[in-house]
């Protein structure tokens, strides 16, 4: 959908909101605490208008303005110096982009594993957002940010205490929220709102972020390291792949009660994008296969599918701060968690995922650009090792050089602003 598909036919930003609150329904899934080239440029604020900067169309107060769904046009007053996430894929973006230091969050995708290889300094000592079982209004203002990258939508959703009055108050007298919950569409409320079709991609979103950052440069370097990346991703992939079935269980499963979440690789939203990107929707092994809520299932249903490989869902993340580690990947905890008590099932052993040792940590949900970059190349590992490397649990995103699909120098260069 095109800039100006949305400006004719997409309602207000406060119409959007307004709706969104009608239409609240869902849940998170178990485990989860928690495209079209739609551009990034700016629309003048006013009719005022006297200079184009790389940060967009000014007016004579420096003012710019930056529209994507579901929030609309925004008003930045300058260039944000702090911004506040929720959702850790836009901190990642704005890790991407050079600016971990703008950042106000408790939540960073494994920080440990993915950013201090490249000695990114960040701080996460900053009150979480989600608070006894809501998202309580005061902890905004303690925020006290340029810009709030999160989804109104999203907090009047997951909280019934928000309503339109409460969000216009933070805007207006703490920051304006520039957010889009993109990671999946699942819940009615994006139905009825139309994210499916409306919601930009990540790296769409991604653009966008570098014009309200000013990091315009630094967000192109990244749509050019991407394109390089799946072209050498594309012309890799085995020409007759002898794909395994997938079995994919949300990393709230228990094994060790029987009790499975599985997740649809056909899903929508940057939380397949690494499936999507290797061709691999159609080895999902439970496609058609019909499951309880939030996709609930047991040993005598994962037998009767029976993938060839079962992955994790956020695991490659368990031992992160996710789930009250440190920041990096917990081989010992994952086996403990997760293969353990398959193995020590009677059911449970009888799978050939189990038997053979394919039992992995897949790709976390939460993506930006950067942690992107490694799970795509973490995907192909799993899927083809003899291509792209055997995978080491010990080092999960440690890769000889000649298999690797992007150069960790190219990424260090655009996080420092060499480009």
């Amino acid at each position: 959908m095109s800039d100006d598909d949305l400006a004719h036919e997409a309602p207000t930003r406060r119409e959007y909101v307004k709706y969104g609150g009608a239409f609240i329904g869902g849940g998170l899934l178990a485990g989860c605490t928690g495209q079209s080239d739609t551009g990034g440029t700016p629309t003048a604020a006013s009719t005022d208008t006297v200079a184009v900067t790389e940060t967009g169309t000014q007016t004579e107060q420096g003012s710019y303005t930056v529209e994507m769904f579901p929030v609309g046009e925004v008003e930045f007053e300058s260039v944000p110096e702090s911004v506040t996430t929720y959702s850790m894929a836009w901190a990642d973006m704005v890790v991407s982009l050079g600016q971990a230091e703008k950042l106000q969050t408790d939540r960073l995708s494994g920080p440990t594993l993915f950013y201090d290889r490249f000695d990114i300094d960040y701080d996460m000592n900053w009150p979480p957002l989600w608070q006894d079982g809501g998202m309580p209004k005061e902890v905004f203002y303690e925020h006290d940010p340029d810009a709030f990258l999160i989804d109104p939508n999203l907090i009047q959703a997951w909280d019934d205490n928000w309503e339109d009055a409460d969000v216009e108050e933070i805007e207006s007298n703490v920051a304006p929220f520039f957010g889009c919950m993109n990671r999946r569409f699942r819940n009615e409320w994006q139905q009825e709102m139309g994210y499916p079709e409306r919601a930009p991609s990540m790296l769409e979103a991604f653009e966008k972020v570098g014009t309200v950052l000013d990091e315009q440069a630094r967000a192109e370097a990244w749509l050019d390291l991407h394109e390089d990346l799946q072209s050498e991703l594309q012309s890799r992939i085995p020409d007759d792949p002898e794909t395994p079935s997938i079995g994919l269980i949300n990393s709230g499963s228990s094994p060790e009660n029987g009790e499975f979440y599985v997740l649809y690789l056909e899903d929508n939203g940057y939380e397949m994008k690494p499936y999507r990107d290797l061709g691999l929707v159609e080895a999902d092994a439970f496609a058609g296969v019909e499951t309880g809520q939030y996709g609930l299932t047991d040993y005598e249903t994962l037998l009767e599918v029976d993938p060839d490989l079962i992955l994790v869902h956020w695991g490659i993340t368990t031992g992160s701060v996710t789930f009250g580690g440190d920041g990096a990947f917990d081989a010992e905890q994952f086996r403990e968690k997760f293969v353990a008590p398959m193995e020590n099932d009677d059911v449970g052993s009888q799978l050939t995922a189990v038997q053979e040792g394919r039992v992995l940590p897949g790709p976390t949900a939460e993506q930006g650009p950067l942690v992107n970059a490694f799970q795509t190349e973490l995907t192909a590992r799993l899927f083809y090792p003899e291509e792209f490397g055997e995978l080491d649990l010990d080092a999960p995103l440690d890769v000889p050089e000649e298999k690797r699909l992007f150069d960790r120098q190219r990424v260090r260069d655009i996080v420092d602003g060499d480009i």
